[in-house]
């Protein structure tokens, strides 16, 4: 991904997500505008290392800008780290050894087994909404997809028969995912209520398209999953990559291989899938338990 398009879905995400004001975003445009000045060969965010901010602070001190304004500019860019480590839009851990402020932490939110039959049962699928709401949702949790990989999934890589899924991930590398019947259902009914509606291009790839028949947005994704948590008492921040992480945490916790649920996930290293496993004492207890039992 681009380096400017990233930071683009940056901003869309604290001015949509976190409601910062247009003066806070325009003060973080100034961050990354010197960030990028420092780093002129930046292009895309693959490009990105944890280096980078130590050599970035050294220039913001010989700029002789006050200690104040060094600390805010830093923060940005580490926040922005995090975002796309959140968001699983790199797999290196950028942050992994850069000391960050007191009391900030790489926390990934995931929805417990309850929350996540409260949050399904806050989709209506009665409703063409509901129907378009269910498959994206479905893809999210049922199957473990990136965002990208949901509004890049052909119409073409959907094994019927089989129940698998052929998904291009991170560097077009592919995977095959097998799905629930629920999953398959949640398919055909969008297919036949919803996209054959809006094909009007006749031989659009994607399965999922918007009413005027264009492949649907990462913050269209976004808006979807916002919509359905305002319809449930849940009281988590909820974003796509919570329906992943979800996932991958309670196929961990019912007692999954970790190198299976890499596979899964299409990790490049073990190390990123270890990130998700926080399973509580009990869980761990238990599993400990359940080896040595005779």
């Amino acid at each position: 991904m681009k380096i400017i398009d990233a930071i683009e879905q940056y901003l869309y995400f604290l001015s949509v997500e976190k409601g910062l004001s247009n003066n806070t975003i325009i003060s973080y445009k100034e961050d990354f505008k010197h960030f990028l000045s420092v780093f002129p060969d930046i292009e895309n965010i693959d490009q990105l290392d944890e280096d980078m901010i130590p050599e970035f602070i050294f220039n913001l001190q010989m700029s002789m800008l006050k200690s104040s304004s060094i600390s805010r500019e830093v923060t940005t860019i580490k926040n922005f780290y995090l975002f796309l480590e959140r968001e699983e839009l790199v797999d290196t851990l950028l942050t992994h050894q850069v000391e960050l402020p007191k009391g900030e932490k790489l926390l990934r939110t995931y929805l417990s087994q309850g929350e996540i039959k409260e949050f399904f049962k806050a989709i209506d699928v009665s409703t063409l909404q509901g129907i378009e709401e269910k498959l994206i949702c479905d893809l999210l949790y049922y199957c473990g997809l990136r965002v990208s990989e949901v509004i890049n999934l052909s119409i073409q890589n959907i094994n019927v028969q089989d129940k698998v899924l052929k998904v291009c991930g991170k560097g077009n590398k592919e995977r095959y995912l097998p799905y629930k019947d629920e999953v398959l259902v949640s398919i055909n009914e969008y297919v036949k209520k919803i996209r054959l509606n809006r094909d009007f291009k006749h031989g659009n790839k994607n399965l999922l398209l918007t009413k005027r028949g264009n492949p649907i947005t990462r913050q269209y994704v976004y808006n979807v999953i916002k919509n359905i948590t305002s319809r449930t008492n849940i009281t988590k921040k909820v974003h796509p990559h919570t329906l992943r992480h979800s996932f991958a945490t309670h196929l961990l916790e019912n007692g999954a291989d970790i190198r299976t649920v890499q596979d899964m996930l299409g990790h490049s290293k073990i190390t990123t899938t270890q990130v998700y496993t926080h399973l509580s004492d009990d869980k761990l207890i238990e599993a400990y338990d359940l080896f040595w039992k005779d």
